[in-house]
């Protein structure tokens, strides 16, 4: 491009229109072909933006220059610059209405960007060349295009769709994140503008606006006033507010925004570090990922602040949080300590330095390792994440005999994690290293034995100055730590070298008997003695004596230092171990002991202060010895004569730290001997009552661990025991600690399963849910905290333990109930105090939900999905139970609003009774209790009804299908039973059996009356040889069909009968029936009376007209009777005899049928043919004589007679036995049958055809 160029712009000024009309679309050009072909291209990938941005700039420039070259015009020479910035417009508002997840709209976005930036710095350079002494900001094709850009685009920011707000936001945002400079008052226009955006009710729109609000709070002067256009106070500073948006807003897209973009001021820097401690892990991430790595070197921040940074970066919920800090230290830190350069972009350093061991100690030095590097300090974190990470370092570092000899904090604490982490990570493939840079048992006892030296000497040496120097202390801390280092290097090493043991353990012997040792120290050379004593009891016991022996030198300081004491017993200085009585005894023999010269006052004090430092020293060394024994008490003669020559005394001491230090010691005594515990038991609850707070927390850690060795048990016999705990746990008003030490206590004694009574479980529960929702603790979060974490893991974990919440849940709600209502007429804000009381109720609903509980066999995954899962709702339907019981009680109705809200929220399952495992018993209790509930109105407001009618129509649905399953069970069952009954009877060879055959109207076989009764007066039998369906069939036909009633009549009068035969001492037509021991198939019939001939008619008839109505009724208990064990062992032989002969009894009788068939069809119509085809049939199952038939038919005929004349008696007894309509139908029915043997020979036909494929069915029926 040539420099001599000159614009072809009319038009210096911008266009300054605030809401410009949408561009109408004109008829194609040549221009806007190229330009949208440009932008759609664009569109495709953002690889080739560079060149689209190249081609538009020349597009551009065509436009708006004058062409230096001769050649043939382009095309675009032939357009205006504003046609140009109009066609560009064009083409940028059709990205507006793009959805923010259509990626086209964020290339086209990056698109525009690109060549802005690209258009100014070419427009630069052209005007540089021509004008290189502006000092002002130049007026160019490329700012005008920018201006008449944003000032189209602006008023889209307040529009209504959502998507233009925040494609027009990001479009602003980019741009300004692009341009390098820009105007004043359209810097003031996007400002005002930005900051209405960062109030938008859309997310997406408020992280689009703290993007470039971040760019402008760049160059915004601490307290500069705002324009007149912002929305806000106009002494709030730009940066102020953003500053509020991210400690405030909601949205943590919009926090992690800011928290990337907003400059790195001193002003800022706290609020940016304290989103290390945000909500949201990402965020939290971005602090240690993207922040700390692009701040530059750490030792810019402060002591505490790193310390801080990193403790909460190491400890984080979240493991990609720990990580990414972890590596902050391990690969930033180091970096900035061994002086590298400093990173590129994305924080990640030039190159890695070698290792230095200058460098890692430079770096434990600035995280203060002495006091960060203790047991719960976070530097043993962050070097067990710098050994892992850093394996050059692993193999780098060496441990000669000069680092020994002159050992530091930080050299030290680098020896102690190299063999922590070598020993206890990777699972021993790092011995090897140990091995080779460590050095053995004996050296490492020589170097520990000079470094406790020097330790002694500067402790002796403070003491005995007058004037404090903070040098020496500082130095005696640092050896101090030195000591602790060595001492937890020695816990860790092997002791199979006897010259190294005993070397090691001669040291710590003589290290233990001095009294000016320090706490810590003592404890670390406790333990490694007990580790250098054996495991077992004799190891036990060699270890007390060891530890004794050393107190033993260590209290007879006392006596050594003051030598005008010779005669004072060692016993002295615990001035309250004796008796009041032997105080007044012994007062005047000491007095008249004590001759020598009198002490000071000041020696007097400081006599009393050196002998409770060396009881308190002498208990110290006890209680670290105690706390590393796990034997009986009562076997242990040291620990006998140590408890009561040394704490029984201390315990009784006036003296207040030897007292206290004496409880505890006496406490873990008695975890070694139940009897101890027990008494006293009455000692530790009054060490809480009457003690000060400090005192009180260490009575309630004896008290928990007792309950814990110990069991339960000693907690149901001591009543005032639970009283101290829920003492405890509502003194959150008086005393926070306590209510924290007493909520972890019951928790763990909870949660354990240690209170095995459930009353004593039910108390403690419902003060632990009062305490987690009353006001009280609303600041005490140690409460609040441990209880987030127990209240639902204790409910989740046992099925038992939610049945303990539902107990106690609506005492608590009742309780907090009325805390609330308390609150009302003195707080005004109680929300921000406590919960509201539907919160409260959802969550006692939730922790009861039978769903997420714990089942050990489906394990953790079902847990997962509680909404898949099909569960007993026993739980929830006693949770029902109870609260519609309170709702019938007497209380408020705010109350028994909220109680019956939680009906509503209830699992109640759905399912048939197969797929639900909840007790149906319980269901219908509670049914039974809603559905009077819904029927006395028991609630009144809507809510509460619509809540009752949910779980209504839901139990109805479950016992309307336990109804039909038991009715279908009971169905079922008679079904089998009559298929039973009706097979064995069949089966059996009956002495006397008569085949009559009455048509019916329904087509079906059914036997006369005279033929169900036994009338004859020799004694012979008459059974009813009727031919029907099976009862299985029967109970599964449809009950609208005549037929099948009519079959369904029969079936049941022919089981009823043949049961009632075949049964012991029951009485049918004057008959008994009885089974012979030796022949099943043969029946022994008395003769009848004159008087017992008649009843069978009667008690036949009403059997047949009543037995189908009574069978519906009686679901559960069927007509068919049982069997007797007789019959029983008949149909056990018939069956035998069946598997004998496969063509049995049905086979002939269904070929019989089919004989009968062929013979009707040939021409035998006649109804007394049809008689003989299906007597004969009969005659071919059942094998009845001839002189049997005959004395059949003489029954039958007088059998007619008998029940002509009874039957206006028949009726009578009808009308008395409540038979309906429809049995009157059927006796008419029967009559007809009876009397109708001389009908039309048509019907004879047809009948006849019918009963022979009745009785084929029925066949084909009994064979299914």
């Amino acid at each position: 491009m040539a420099p001599g160029r000159s614009t072809r712009a009319t038009r210096g000024a911008r266009q300054t229109s605030v809401v410009p009309e949408a561009p109408l679309d004109t008829p194609d050009n040549a221009l806007r072909t190229q330009v949208a072909t440009v932008f759609r291209d664009a569109q495709k990938t953002t690889a080739s933006h560079r060149k689209l941005a190249v081609t538009l700039r020349k597009i551009q420039e065509a436009c708006c220059y004058e062409p230096t070259s001769t050649k043939k015009p382009a095309e675009a020479d032939e357009f205006e610059e504003d046609d140009f910035n109009k066609e560009f417009v064009r083409c940028v508002l059709r990205v507006m209405p793009i959805k923010k997840s259509e990626g086209v709209g964020e290339k086209t976005v990056r698109f525009i960007g690109l060549f802005l930036r690209h258009a100014v710095e070419k427009d630069n350079e052209i005007l540089g060349e021509a004008d290189p002494d502006a000092s002002t900001m130049p007026e160019t094709p490329s700012t005008r295009l920018t201006g008449h850009l944003m000032e189209t685009v602006l008023p889209l920011m307040i529009a209504k769709d959502k998507f233009v707000r925040y494609r027009s936001t990001q479009l602003i945002s980019h741009i300004i994140n692009s341009l390098d400079a820009i105007d004043d008052d359209l810097f003031q226009k996007l400002r005002s503008s930005l900051l209405r955006r960062i109030r938008d009710k859309e997310a997406m729109v408020r992280a689009q606006a703290v993007l470039g609000l971040g760019r402008l709070a760049g160059n915004q002067i601490e307290g500069e006033p705002n324009s007149d256009d912002s929305d806000d106070d106009g002494s709030t500073g730009l940066l102020e507010k953003l500053l509020e948006v991210l400690q405030n807003d909601p949205s943590a897209d919009v926090r992690r925004s800011l928290l990337v973009n907003l400059p790195i001021l001193p002003t800022t820097l706290p609020y940016l570090l304290e989103r290390a401690r945000d909500q949201d892990a990402l965020t939290r991430r971005a602090v240690y990922s993207r922040l700390l790595p692009a701040l530059g070197d750490f030792r810019h921040l402060s002591l505490s602040m790193r310390e801080k940074l990193l403790r909460w970066g190491l400890r984080d919920r979240d493991e990609n949080v720990r990580k990414a800090a972890c590596r902050l230290f391990r690969e930033r830190w180091i970096e900035d300590c061994a002086g590298t350069a400093p990173p590129v972009e994305g924080g990640q350093p030039s190159e890695v330095s070698p290792p230095s061991m200058e460098a890692l100690l430079e770096l434990l030095e600035r995280i203060d390792v002495v006091n960060s590097g203790g047991e719960n300090g976070v530097a043993l974190e962050a070097m067990k994440g710098f050994w892992e990470g850093r394996a050059d370092y692993r193999n780098a570092v060496n441990f000669d005999d000069n680092f020994w000899e002159t050992l530091s904090s930080e050299s030290v604490f680098v020896a102690r994690t190299f063999n922590d982490f070598c020993r206890h990570e990777g699972n021993g493939k790092y011995e090897s290293l140990v091995d080779e840079k460590l050095p053995e048992v004996t050296k490492l006892a020589f170097y520990l034995e000079r470094y406790v030296k020097v330790l002694i000497d500067a402790i002796k040496r403070i003491n005995e100055q007058e004037v404090d120097d903070e040098e020496e202390e500082e130095d005696t801390v640092e050896q101090e730590f030195i000591v602790e280092q060595l001492l937890h290097i020695a816990l860790t090493l092997d002791y199979s070298d006897e010259v190294g043991r005993r070397k090691m353990f001669a040291l710590l012997r003589q290290t233990l008997s001095i009294p000016e040792l320090p706490d810590e120290v003592t404890k670390l050379t406790v333990q490694v003695l007990r580790d250098l004593c054996a495991p077992d009891a004799a190891g036990e016991k060699e270890f007390c004596s060891i530890v004794l022996e050393a107190v033993a030198d260590v209290h007879d300081t006392i006596v050594d230092d003051v030598p005008d004491e010779g005669d004072i017993d060692d016993n002295e200085s615990f001035h309250s171990a004796r008796s009041e009585v032997s105080d007044d005894e012994d007062s005047q023999s000491k007095k008249k002991k004590n001759k020598g010269p009198e002490l000071s006052e000041e020696e007097a004090a400081q006599k009393a202060i050196k002998e409770i430092m060396i009881n308190m020293k002498c208990l110290h060394i006890v209680q670290c010895m105690l706390t590393n024994v796990a034997g009986n008490l009562q076997r242990n003669d040291h620990l006998v004569s140590m408890l009561n020559n040394l704490v029984v005394p201390a315990v009784r001491s006036h003296e207040a730290p030897v007292r206290e230090r004496g409880l505890v010691c006496l406490g873990l005594c008695s975890l070694l001997d139940r009897s101890l515990a027990e008494e006293n038991l009455t000692l530790f609850m009054h060490f809480f009552a009457k003690g000060h707070t400090a005192l009180q927390i260490t009575a309630l850690h004896i008290l928990t661990d007792i309950l814990n060795v110990h069991g339960a048990q000693l907690l149901s016999n001591n009543t005032n025991l639970l009283k101290v705990y829920v003492k405890a746990l509502r003194a959150g008003g008086r005393s926070p600690e306590v209510q924290a030490a007493a909520t972890v206590a019951v928790s763990k004694l909870l949660l354990g399963r240690v209170v095995s009574d459930v009353d004593v479980s039910a108390e403690l529960l419902k003060t632990l849910v009062i305490a987690y929702f009353e006001p009280a603790s609303a600041e005490n979060q140690s409460v609040r905290q441990a209880l987030n974490y127990f209240l639902p893991v204790f409910c989740y974990s046992r099925p038992e333990n939610q049945d303990l919440m539902r107990r106690v849940a609506l005492d608590a709600l009742h309780t907090l109930y009325n805390v609330r209502e308390g609150l009302d007429d003195e707080e005004a804000d109680i929300d921000d105090q406590m919960v509201s009381m539907s919160t409260i109720a959802a969550c006692l609903v939730d922790w009861t939900d039978p769903r997420k509980c714990y089942n050990p066999d489906e394990g953790f995954s079902a847990g997962l999905d509680p909404e898949k899962k099909t569960v007993s709702a026993d739980v929830h339907l006693d949770f029902a139970k109870d609260i519609l019981e309170r709702l019938q009680g007497n209380g408020a109705k705010e109350e028994k609003r909220i109680m019956a809200a939680l009906l509503a929220k209830l699992y109640i399952p759905s399912g048939s009774s197969s797929s639900n495992p909840s007790s149906p018993t319980k269901i219908r209790d509670v049914y039974a209790l809603v559905t009077d509930a819904v029927e006395n109105n028991l609630l009144s407001d809507a809510t509460s009804r619509n809540a009752l009618y949910k779980v209504h129509v839901s139990l109805g649905k479950i016992v309307n299908a336990l109804d039909a399953a038991a009715e279908q069970d009971a169905v079922n069952a008679a079904g089998r039973h009559a298929s039973i009954a009706s097979g064995a009877t069949t089966h059996r060879r009956s002495a006397s059996r008569a085949g009559s055959v009455a048509p019916s109207r329904a087509g079906s076989v059914a036997p006369p009356a005279s033929e169900v009764s036994g009338g004859g007066g020799d004694g012979a039998v008459s059974r009813a040889g009727s031919v029907a369906p099976s009862a299985s069939g029967a109970a599964a036909a449809p009950f609208n069909s005549r037929k099948r009633k009519q079959r369904e009549v029969s079936v049941a009068v022919s089981i009823k009968e043949e049961d009632e035969g075949e049964g012991e001492d029951v009485e049918m037509g004057g008959t008994e029936v009885g089974n012979d021991d030796n022949d099943g198939d043969r029946e022994v019939t008395p003769k009848p009376t004159a008087t017992e001939a008649q009843e069978p008619s009667t008690e036949q008839r009403r059997l047949l007209r009543g037995v189908s109505l009574r069978s519906r009724r009686r679901s559960s208990q069927s007509v068919v009777s049982v069997q007797p064990q007789q019959q029983q062992e008949e149909e056990q032989e018939q069956e035998q005899e069946e598997e004998q002969q496969p063509t049995g009894r049905r086979g002939s009788r269904r070929a019989s049928a089919m004989k009968a068939k062929a013979r009707l069809s040939a021409g035998r119509s006649s109804r007394a043919g049809t008689e003989d085809i299906v007597e004969e049939i009969l005659d071919d199952s059942d094998g009845d004589t001839v002189m049997e038939r005959t004395k059949i038919e003489e029954d039958e005929d007088n059998e007619e007679q008998e029940e002509r004349k009874g039957e206006d008696e028949d009726e009578d007894e009808e009308q008395e036995d409540g038979v309906g309509g429809e049995e009157d139908q059927e006796e008419e029915e029967e009559e007809e049958e009876e009397n109708g043997d001389g009908d039309d020979g048509e019907d004879e036909g047809r009948d006849d055809d019918e009963l022979v494929d009745e009785l084929l069915s029925d066949e084909d029926d009994d064979s299914e």
